[in-house]
């Protein structure tokens, strides 16, 4: 004789009985295989990528740092050994810093604006004394300047130099690179300038106002 009684046709049946609902929980819980020990292959390769690339980063870094000294990139510094450096050749560098701030005034041909910025191409003073022109731009020129007959004084030749009051801070080679440059540029053909000669008249003048006309005049 069952002990289940019969069901009661007042009730509303269940869709599934106890035994059916019991029997998919037991198997919903039933053990899992173990999959503890299976390792994913793209991430392991993304790890050993950057790792390297993180490796390389840091060897580059440490290789071209210089070791971090901020005399690496100090175009003043004196090399450690004779021969260190390599040199430039005036007339590039001279070209490169004429045409960065010289052009502004002088133009890109050298003609200058007339009245206001005088020309460098066939000038007096460009072709003359050097001891003039170095230090026409070392320590600027105020005041008017007569150049190839004419008359200029609307604007004042800044101080590139290093000296005090200078708003450039030019190195005495830059100064001698740009002058051998205009010197024998726009139709000028006048000997270089050396930056042991710049250095001479800096070291002769020390820190000064800027030169005028009159001034430089008695200079031969």
């Amino acid at each position: 004789m069952s002990d289940q009684l019969p069901p009661d046709p007042r009730l509303e049946q269940a869709g599934a009985s106890d035994e059916s609902l019991l029997a998919v929980h037991e198997k919903a819980l039933g053990k899992k295989p173990e999959d503890g020990a299976h390792y994913r292959l793209l991430p392991l390769m993304l790890l050993f990528v950057f790792s390297g690339l993180i490796f390389y980063a840091g060897t580059y870094l440490n290789h071209f740092s210089g070791h971090y000294s901020a005399a690496i990139f100090n175009e003043n510094a004196h090399p450690a050994k004779a021969g260190a450096v390599a040199k430039v050749d005036p007339l590039v560098l001279g070209k490169k810093n004429y045409d960065l701030v010289c052009t502004t005034c002088h133009q890109a041909t050298g003609m200058g604006v007339p009245g206001v910025y005088p020309p460098l191409g066939g000038s007096e003073w460009v072709n003359g004394s050097d001891e003039r022109l170095i230090r026409i731009v070392l320590y600027g020129l105020k005041g008017p300047i007569k150049v190839k007959g004419a008359d200029f004084g609307a604007a004042a030749m800044p101080v590139f130099g290093q000296v005090a009051g200078s708003g450039y801070n030019w190195s005495d080679e830059k100064i001698a690179a740009v002058l051998t440059y205009v010197r024998q540029s726009f139709g000028n053909n006048s000997p270089a300038i050396t930056a042991e000669h710049v250095s001479a008249i800096r070291a002769k003048e020390g820190d000064r106002k800027e030169w005028s006309q009159e001034e430089l005049l008695k200079i031969p």
